[in-house]
């Protein structure tokens, strides 16, 4: 199977899953002008699973180092497969409750709050369960990080005046990246972060491990996406019919942004045992960054926001590469 030998390597490659993760938005973007986003997140889950057996069966077969996908997925033991489980069945309702939060209170407030609040609290789980890199450098990254993603918010802010965020949407947003944070945690338990050539007996690779929790997302996206769908935050309720009802186009575009997210997901996997998990997941948590900058450049989101938006942005994104050039040179110490 492939695997990363290299730091640069894994930081490349960890920079590569932050513009995945915050890219993969788009396709939401496009669909949903004529497509309910409950249903083009079936989509999306279901293109994650594909990209997850795609992969496993291509790069996680092939190769003179660790063991090969099937093999693995034989050996795998039953607390493994409950761990990383876990870990989908929570992501997806932390994903979820985000994008209602979204709805409710908009970009600005339940980004900043869910996305900001995971990133702080996942970088101290990870780093507690593997202690590698500098902590000093490590941490103050991450405070760099977090302003640049609350300055982000203050921007967005002054771009909706008038427009007031309720109380019921900062609730979501707060669950939301508590339970964000954790979802790391439980894949990282079921791997051996320390040797993905030759791992300890039953627990799994990073191929193995994408596989099982896309299985957690799809098996528990029958609650959580009835669920929505049945007791939408904003609408009326939507039934199963209307899924079967979209065009081709539509369903390629939200299987395209699972594909596009089970990639940046898979190899913040991979680089998780050189880079280290907790540089790994804070490299992979700029991506609201990424896509402020979707946003921003070509979405146009900001325009006519005037000066004082603009050097919110400026400061945004300085404090944003600076943090992240911090939590490289962490790794590396």
């Amino acid at each position: 199977m492939f695997v990363v030998n290299s730091y640069v390597l894994a930081v490349v490659l960890c920079v590569v899953t932050m513009l995945c993760w915050g890219s993969w938005g788009n396709t939401q973007k496009l669909a949903t002008k004529s497509w309910r986003y409950e249903l083009f997140y079936w989509d999306y889950v279901i293109g994650i699973v594909v990209f997850s057996l795609l992969m496993g069966f291509t790069l996680g077969s092939h190769g003179e180092v660790g063991r090969s996908f099937v093999a693995d997925l034989q050996q795998v033991s039953p607390t493994t497969v409950a761990w990383i489980a876990m870990g989908g069945i929570i992501f997806n309702l932390s994903n979820i409750l985000l994008s209602a939060s979204v709805s409710l209170a908009g970009m600005s407030v339940a980004f900043p709050v869910g996305v900001g609040l995971a990133l702080v609290l996942g970088v101290i789980q990870t780093y507690i369960l593997q202690s590698k890199g500098n902590p000093v450098l490590l941490f103050l990254g991450v405070a760099f990080v977090v302003v640049a993603i609350v300055v982000n918010g203050m921007a967005s802010a002054r771009m909706r005046q008038g427009l007031s965020g309720s109380r019921k949407g900062i609730g979501l947003a707060v669950v939301a990246g508590v339970l964000m944070s954790c979802f790391y945690y439980f894949v990282a338990k079921g791997m051996d972060l320390d040797n993905f050539e030759h791992p300890a007996a039953g627990l799994a690779t990073p191929y193995t491990a994408f596989f099982i929790f896309a299985m957690g997302i799809f098996l528990s996206n029958f609650l959580w996406g009835t669920i929505a769908m049945r007791h939408p935050v904003e609408g009326s309720p939507v039934g199963y019919g209307a899924y079967f009802k979209g065009s081709w186009r539509l369903h390629g575009v939200g299987m395209l942004g699972g594909c596009i997210w089970g990639l940046g997901t898979l190899l913040s996997y991979i680089c998780a045992g050189k880079a280290g998990a907790a540089v790994s997941y804070a490299l992979g948590q700029g991506a609201p960054m990424v896509a402020a900058a979707w946003g921003v450049f070509i979405w146009r989101e900001f325009k006519g926001g005037g000066k004082t938006v603009n050097a919110l942005l400026t400061v945004m994104f300085a404090s944003f590469i600076l943090g992240l050039a911090l939590i490289v040179v962490a790794g590396g110490s």
